[in-house]
C-alpha cells in the first residue's frame, strides 16, 4: 500500500500553520507553516512508518476512516450526535 491508498486530513493550526494526518495509521501526523510543507512532510512520516512495518513483516492497515462534511451532513444525524453552539445569554 502506498500514500494514494489513504484519506488525508488536512486542517489549520490555530493561530498559524498546519496540520495533515492520516487517521487509518497511528502516529502518522505532520505539523508545518504551509500547506505545501506539510503535505510534503506527511509523505516522509508515511515512508517511514511504511519502512518499519515492512522491517517487522507487517502489513500498513487498511484506510476505513469515512469523511463527513459537518455542513452537508446536517439534519442526517440524530440531534445527540449532532455539536450546537450554546444558546445566547
Amino acid at each position: 500500500m502506498g500514500l494514494d491508498d489513504y484519506k488525508v486530513l488536512l486542517y489549520r493550526n490555530e493561530p498559524e500553520g498546519w496540520v495533515a494526518e492520516i487517521p487509518a495509521i497511528e502516529g502518522c501526523y505532520a505539523l508545518m507553516s504551509t500547506r505545501e510543507e506539510v503535505l510534503t512532510e506527511l509523505g516522509q512520516v508515511f515512508e517511514m512508518i511504511a519502512a518499519e512495518y515492512r522491517d517487522k513483516g507487517a502489513s500498513l492497515p487498511v484506510d476505513t476512516t469515512e469523511m463527513v462534511h459537518a455542513q452537508r451532513s446536517r439534519g442526517r444525524f440524530p440531534p445527540s450526535r449532532c455539536w450546537r453552539a450554546p444558546e445566547p445569554v
